[in-house]
């Protein structure tokens, strides 16, 4: 999982970290023409707060006994009681030059109203066309064209979890791995990637029963079982492909972005939690970009996870985290439990949990489908966290890596890695691995009272 030093302590692994700290206008009524005797005012609704419903002020009430009953108003051009009749045989003087004849208003007005209709139809259509290219980008991940194999999303406004329940529901299995002999076994969750009957879960799943040997039984919806085989998995990422028979009569999943998503939004978490199949759970993003760490020793995973307060518990391990349009935003992976930043042990949801973006979940998926293995950038340091939380020190520096050949020391503080703060060790690798090999991370770096940045190269290690 990670560079070794000749001291034995592993390069990008965090060491002696401490914990990470534990957010109108009024109307004119309607007046009697001259002289005409004045009608009776009709009875009124209550005002706000007045008595209830069954008062005898309510609306509609009959007027009392002897009080005369409303008098409606003339009808429109009939004269007034009292008024003289206008003389049918005076003559009506001409329109002023240049005003317009009365016949053209009404041809005017339906002109003006078609003109409407048109552009309202038209700009909608701009509108739901917007909306829908903004809702359905897809990262770029190299060989896997998941927008074409994926299921179109719901509506933008759909806003329906019944309705996302009934798109991904579908899509996502239980996982039974067994291993030592099916004396034990492990229960958790996965979804279908593409049509060629993929399925995508977390590593800590399926990696006992892949040293093993041992089968991995998938279960769908509708209690169909089926055998799996592991493609490839990565530890650092905590991602595992599987290769499902029969899983190519699965619909797919349909695919978001993490990156768009914003703290507040609802999410829908799948899964099987506690071993109870095609369970569905709601919550919000909490957090974005949150570092989690997982696993001990060579099994942990660095993890730039989105924090959701959505019911996830043991089982719900490798299933899909979606949004309102029913696309995976993540991969549910880790809980936080009291006394421990997070867990994948058997604890019980307290409202913080994590999920792997999807954006990470393809780039590792798209790897393990080329190579069958997949890679995490290094820079070939070893770090670990201050006392006073406000950076990570350099321990250590591996010959021949990027970071030997960089205007970087043993002692350095790395107080930031691509402009973004960090308060230990954790949020230094976890910010290296969202990269991929080949590319650059800058470090701002503090050296004898001084500032400055350090660009550097990463490679790739297996893992």
């Amino acid at each position: 999982m990670s560079d070794t030093e000749n001291n034995g302590v592993p390069a990008e692994h965090p060491t002696g970290d401490l914990p990470p700290g534990n957010p109108d206008e009024p109307t004119t009524p309607y007046e009697a023409q001259p002289a005409a005797p004045a009608p009776a005012e009709a009875p009124q609704p209550p005002a706000y707060g007045s008595p209830l419903y069954g008062s005898t002020s309510a609306y509609g009430a009959p007027p009392a006994y002897g009080e005369p009953a409303y008098t409606p108003p003339p009808t429109y051009g009939a004269p007034a009681p009292g008024v003289q009749p206008p003389n049918p045989y005076a003559v009506t003087p001409q329109a002023a030059p240049g005003r317009p004849s009365g016949w053209i208003w009404p041809i005017v007005a339906a002109i003006a109203l078609v003109v409407g209709l048109i552009g309202g139809a038209i700009g909608g259509s701009l509108v739901d066309n917007g909306n829908n290219n903004s809702s359905t980008s897809t990262p770029d991940v190299g060989i896997l064209k998941l927008q074409q194999q994926s299921a179109p999303p719901l509506a933008a406004n759909n806003a329906s979890i019944p309705a996302v329940a009934a798109k991904v529901l579908p899509s996502t299995v239980q996982i039974v791995a067994e291993y030592d002999h099916r004396a034990q076994g492990a229960t958790g969750s996965g979804f279908v990637l593409d049509r060629a009957g993929h399925v995508i879960t977390n590593n800590h799943v399926v990696e006992q029963a892949a040293a093993d040997n041992g089968p991995i039984d998938v279960i769908d919806q509708s209690g169909r079982h089926m055998k799996a085989t592991v493609v490839g998995r990565s530890t650092v990422y905590d991602i595992a492909v599987l290769k499902v028979d029969g899983a190519q009569d699965l619909p797919p999943v349909s695919i978001g972005s993490a990156n768009q998503m914003r703290v507040g939004e609802t999410v829908v978490a799948f899964g099987s939690p506690l071993g109870l199949s095609a369970t569905v759970t709601s919550g919000i993003i909490s957090a974005k970009r949150r570092p989690v760490t997982t696993g001990d020793g060579s099994d942990a995973s660095y993890i730039s996870a989105v924090q959701t307060d959505a019911a996830i518990n043991p089982g719900n391990s490798g299933g899909p985290l979606v949004d309102l349009q029913g696309q995976v935003i993540g991969v549910n992976s880790a809980i936080a439990t009291v006394g421990s930043s997070s867990s994948g042990s058997q604890s019980a949801n307290i409202g913080v949990s994590f999920a792997i973006p999807i954006e990470q979940v393809l780039v590792t998926a798209n790897q393990i489908l080329r190579t069958g293995k997949a890679e995490y950038p290094v820079m070939g340091v070893t770090v670990r966290g201050n006392a006073a939380g406000t950076g990570a020190v350099v321990r250590s520096i591996t010959v021949g890596t990027p970071a030997a050949s960089a205007n970087l020391r043993v002692g350095d503080l790395i107080t930031k890695v691509d402009g973004l703060p960090v308060t230990g060790s954790i949020d230094v690798v976890v910010a290296v691995r969202t990269h991929q090999p080949g590319e650059k991370a800058t470090l701002t770096i503090q050296r004898g009272g001084k500032t400055f940045d350090v660009s550097i190269g990463l490679i790739g290690k297996t893992g």
